[in-house]
């Protein structure tokens, strides 16, 4: 069944002819064409910054495409810009791996609280979550940890109010926990309170092994 939706959607690419997300061409009948790829900037390989002794990644700088990319799936419904997303994530932290030996990974995307999720239809992070395992090999873990508080949207927020904003907002189900060293991942990575407010909870259950890899930085 899948095979023939697959087949099925094809079919409709071809009859209606997919046009990139970004620059309209419809050459390559995709979301985002390579042309347009190839105009995403990466990140130098080092740490953006450091939260409690864990260490954050960020692939990225938000602007331009990237940011196009990020509101697209964010906001505008555009999920098949989820594998984008996750292969320039991939393609930014398999250099970071192998330039600081890091472990595999199981891979913990932030997740939503589900009145939100369900406002939305989906959680883009797990969407590119999904691609991201399917790239790199790593192992996905949704159950680890739940979103269980409606927060105020952050970006408006100074880091002081963003942290307040946050409190008590996750939990940790430990029987998720396998005891693989854990990547969270997220795509916008601006004063890192959302990463800090999963990580002290982690540590609350007695979990130090984590590594945080957001898609974009805003510098």
């Amino acid at each position: 069944m899948e095979k023939v939706k697959q087949l099925f959607n094809k079919l409709l690419d071809f009859i209606y002819k997919k046009k990139c997300y970004f620059c309209h061409s419809s050459k390559e009948c995709v979301k985002m064409c390579s042309k347009c790829y190839e105009e995403l900037t990466f990140s130098d390989l080092v740490p953006n910054r450091d939260l409690v002794g864990i260490t954050v990644y960020s692939a990225g700088v938000y602007e331009k495409y990237l940011q196009k990319m990020i509101r697209g799936i964010k906001y505008h419904h555009q999920k098949e810009l989820a594998f984008f997303m996750a292969k320039f994530m991939w393609e930014y932290f398999k250099d970071i791996q192998s330039k600081y030996n890091l472990p595999d990974f199981e891979v913990v995307p932030v997740p939503l609280h589900k009145s939100r999720e369900k406002k939305r239809g989906y959680n883009h992070m797990l969407l590119v979550a999904k691609e991201f395992c399917n790239l790199s090999g790593y192992t996905l873990n949704n159950d680890l940890i739940k979103r269980v508080k409606s927060t105020k949207p952050q970006y408006k927020l100074s880091r002081s109010e963003k942290m307040k904003n946050l409190e008590n907002a996750f939990i940790v189900d430990k029987t998720n926990y396998s005891g693989a060293p854990l990547l969270l991942i997220d795509d916008i990575c601006t004063s890192g309170a959302t990463f800090l407010s999963i990580i002290n909870e982690l540590r609350k259950n007695d979990i130090y092994n984590i590594t945080c890899l957001s898609t974009s930085s805003p510098e």
